[in-house]
């Protein structure tokens, strides 16, 4: 080949290549892990072990939230945000949960990721509070029927969207699954029906079992943030209604986050004047393991039994 020709040719593919879209490290569908299996990223640490438990060992599944961390307020780092964007589906709760993780959601649907939000067909709950009626409760888990749909939404995005490994296995990971959730329903069901009608009257640091509350016959009296989310604070007033609507009600006990401090439970304890015990739940996320919400069942399991101890004292 002459030399002119050679020139000819490098200028040729030097401007083919300049023509081509550019090679981003954010093409859906990578394999994220290494692993060579697809990669299905989930927001809440709630959502990724139910994901978990469909998908198996069929494709990766990466939870962007930590444990003990607080879902309104948990960020993604710029590494995160940009495995967001290479994911073959990215699972979230939404109705406004994640508040600091929803723009790189949108982000990397806007990249041509597939999303689901579960939460949108789960048949969400407005808040009933005063100050947050009418907005929508994005804490459907603490109702285990929701999670029973929930279940079949992300099983059927996952067939939809993403290459598993094994997709019989995928079916039949999440039938097992659906038996445990039905299982783990029917025993909450028994526990809370063994609590006297008069007792069973909660009062929590947001609200955030407004659908528990729904499925099992509770009575949510008031929380002492009085909004679904932990980012908001209350005021001397909100304080004050509720000091005596526990002493009115008579209240046994006040339920705190564990991933939240409870001092402002303990004050609001001291200001109604009456002996309310603080009993701390896992409300919004799992825990490490060995403290007791490893796992969505073992956290619903000792949320259960916390809640029923308290409430028949």
């Amino acid at each position: 080949m002459s030399t002119k020709a050679t020139i000819a040719l490098a200028a040729l593919l030097v401007a083919a290549a300049g023509a081509l879209p550019a090679c981003s490290a954010a093409h859906p569908g990578s394999d994220i892990t290494g692993s060579g299996k697809a990669t299905i990223m989930v927001t809440t640490n709630i959502l990724g072990d139910i994901t978990r438990n469909i998908v198996g060992d069929t494709a990766d599944v990466v939870v962007l939230m930590e444990a003990n961390a607080d879902p309104h307020s948990f960020g993604v780092s710029a590494y995160q945000a940009g495995q967001m964007e290479q994911a073959e589906l990215i699972v979230f709760n939404g109705l406004g949960l994640e508040e600091a993780v929803l723009n790189h959601v949108s982000s990397a649907e806007k990249q041509g990721v597939p999303v689901l939000e579960v939460g949108a067909a789960i048949e969400p709950l407005s808040h009933q509070s005063a100050v947050a009626n009418g907005t929508i409760d994005p804490h459907f888990w603490t109702d285990p029927q929701r999670i029973l749909t929930a279940i079949t939404v992300i099983e059927e995005a996952v067939a939809q969207h993403v290459g598993v490994a094994n997709p019989e296995a995928l079916h039949s990971n999440a039938s097992n699954y659906r038996a445990e959730v039905g299982e783990l329903e029917a025993w909450m069901a028994a526990e809370f029906a063994a609590v006297p009608i008069d007792r069973r009257k909660i009062v929590t640091n947001h609200h955030v079992f407004g659908y528990l509350a729904d499925r099992f016959d509770l009575t949510v009296v008031g929380a002492v943030m009085p909004s679904g989310t932990t980012l908001a604070a209350p005021s001397a007033a909100d304080l004050s209604a509720l000091s005596t609507t526990i002493r009115e009600a008579g209240v046994p006990a006040i339920f705190a986050d564990t991933s939240q401090p409870e001092k402002l439970a303990e004050v609001l304890a001291q200001e109604a004047k009456v002996k309310v015990e603080i009993v701390p739940l896992f409300s919004e996320s799992l825990s490490a393991p060995g403290e007791g919400a490893e796992s969505y069942v073992e956290m619903m399991r000792t949320n259960t039994t916390r809640m029923t101890t308290a409430l028949a004292r």
